[in-house]
C-alpha cells in the first residue's frame, strides 16, 4: 500500500501522547497554535517518557511566554495575544501527565504559568473577555465572559462545559472560537474537579451537573447583554454525560451538544476490570475489591500515574470508592426522558472512550436528539474530532442556529 500513513498510525505509540500531539495541532485552526512548532517540539520528546513530554512542553511554552510578554511590553496587542494564547496550549499540553504524580507539588507552578498565558490573551481580546465570578453553594466558581463586540447588546450565548480534564484554553478550540465567529456570547468555567477547583481548591466532580450549570444560568440571565431565551450548553468529552444530565433537570437551556455523546462514564474504566471484580463493586464488597487491587497492584509507574491522573479528580480514599463513585455517573431513561431541549450528538469513527455510546444517547432521547457521525475520510475520526474542528463548528453551529431560529 503507497501513501502517507501517519494521520492513520499515529505520531506517537504512546496513545496518549498521540492524541494529545492531535488535540495541539486542531488548536491551529484558530491560531492556538502552530503547526510547525507542534510538529517541532514533539520531534525531540522520546516515545512514552513523560519527563521527555513535560520538559518539551514546557520549554515551548517558555519560549513563547517570553516573546508574549516583550510583544505586549512594545505595545504590540496582535503579537502578544498570539503568542500569550499559544504559551497556554503548550503549558496545558502538559497538565494531564504532570497530573499523574501523587500530589501537585510539580503540577501548580506550570498550570500557573498555563493560567498567566490565557488571562493575558483574554484580557488583550477587543473587547477584553471579562473575568467572572460565578456564585456555586458557598463559593464562586471562575470564569471568562466573551462578546463579540462591546455593543452590549442581547445575544444567544453559549455555555463551555470542558470534559474532566481539559486546560481551559482547549474551549477556544471546542465551540468558543467558532461561537464568537458567529455572533455568540461565550462563557468558558471551571466546575468542581476541573483544572483550578481540582488543583487549587480539592473540590471534586458530581454526577449531578445540574447543580453546577443552574447556578451559571443564573449567572447568565441575570446579565443584559444576554438573551435569556437563547442559552445553548456545549459539553465535550466526559461533558458529554454531563450537559444531558444537566438539560434533564434545568429546563432553561435552549439547546444542547454533546461533543461526543456518552450514556455511562464508568464504562471506560469497567471494560479493563474482569466481571468478577465488576461483580464485587455492584455486591458492594469493598473490603474483597480492594483486596484484589492490592493483590495486582503494579510497579509500572505509568500504570500508577494513570491511576492517580484518572482517579483523582472523584475525589475517593481508596480504589472502591472510586469506581462505586464513577458507577453513579449514568443517564438513566428517567433522566433522558426529562430531556426537553433540542439535543445534538456528535458520534466520530473510532471513539476510544465511550465507544457506541453516543448512538445509545440518541437511542434513549429519540423525540429531541439528532445524531451527527463524524469519520476518518473527513479528517474527523477520534474522541472529539481533534483535528477537524471547522468541520465540526459548521455542522454544529449550523444546527445550532437553526434550533435558535436566528
Amino acid at each position: 500500500m503507497g501513501g502517507n500513513s501517519v494521520f492513520a498510525s499515529g505520531f506517537f505509540t504512546d496513545d496518549g501522547f498521540d492524541f494529545e500531539t492531535r488535540v495541539a495541532l486542531g488548536h491551529a485552526t484558530y491560531g492556538a497554535a502552530d503547526a510547525g512548532e507542534v510538529l517541532a517540539t514533539i520531534a525531540g520528546i522520546e516515545d512514552g517518557n513523560a519527563e521527555s513530554w513535560i520538559a518539551a512542553w514546557c520549554a515551548l511554552g517558555d519560549r513563547l511566554a517570553a516573546a508574549a510578554a516583550a510583544s505586549e511590553a512594545a505595545g504590540r496587542r496582535v503579537s502578544a495575544a498570539s503568542a500569550w494564547i499559544r504559551a497556554a496550549v503548550a503549558y496545558g499540553t502538559t497538565l494531564n501527565t504532570l497530573a499523574g504524580s501523587e500530589g501537585t507539588e510539580a503540577l501548580l507552578p506550570v498550570f500557573r504559568q498555563h493560567r498567566k498565558a490565557w488571562s493575558h490573551y483574554c484580557e488583550l481580546q477587543q473587547p477584553a473577555w471579562q473575568l467572572v465570578s460565578i456564585p456555586y453553594e458557598t463559593t464562586t466558581l471562575p470564569g471568562w465572559f466573551a462578546a463579540p463586540d462591546d455593543s452590549g447588546k442581547r445575544r444567544p450565548t453559549l455555555i463551555l462545559n470542558n470534559g474532566s480534564d481539559g486546560p481551559v484554553s482547549s474551549m477556544l478550540i471546542f465551540g468558543g472560537a467558532g461561537a464568537l465567529a458567529r455572533g455568540y456570547n461565550v462563557l468558558f468555567f471551571d466546575g468542581p474537579g476541573q483544572q483550578s477547583q481540582l488543583f487549587e481548591h480539592g473540590r471534586f466532580f458530581r454526577p449531578d451537573w445540574e447543580a453546577v450549570i443552574t447556578p451559571v444560568v443564573d449567572f447568565l440571565v441575570a446579565r443584559s447583554d444576554v438573551d435569556p431565551a437563547a442559552i445553548a450548553l456545549y459539553g465535550v468529552s466526559q461533558g458529554g454525560y454531563w450537559v444531558p444530565r444537566a438539560v434533564a433537570y434545568e429546563h432553561r437551556i435552549a439547546a444542547a451538544i454533546a461533543d461526543t455523546g456518552v450514556v455511562d462514564v464508568s464504562q471506560s474504566w469497567l471494560r479493563h476490570l474482569p466481571p468478577e471484580m465488576v461483580e464485587l463493586i455492584h455486591r458492594g464488597d469493598k473490603e474483597r475489591f480492594n483486596a484484589m487491587i492490592a493483590e495486582g497492584v503494579t510497579t509500572d509507574p505509568k500504570a500508577i500515574a494513570q491511576w492517580n491522573f484518572r482517579a483523582r479528580p472523584y475525589g475517593q480514599p481508596d480504589p472502591y470508592s472510586t469506581f462505586a463513585a464513577m458507577i453513579r455517573y449514568r443517564l438513566t431513561p428517567a433522566d433522558a426522558a426529562r430531556i426537553k431541549a433540542p439535543l445534538l450528538v456528535t458520534d466520530p469513527e473510532g471513539e476510544q472512550f465511550w465507544p457506541g455510546q453516543a448512538e445509545q444517547l440518541a437511542a434513549m432521547t429519540p423525540t429531541v436528539s439528532t445524531l451527527l457521525r463524524f469519520t476518518a475520510a473527513e479528517g474527523a475520526n477520534f474522541h472529539c474530532e481533534p483535528m477537524a474542528r471547522r468541520l465540526v463548528d459548521q455542522r454544529m453551529f449550523d444546527w445550532l442556529d437553526e434550533k435558535l431560529r436566528r
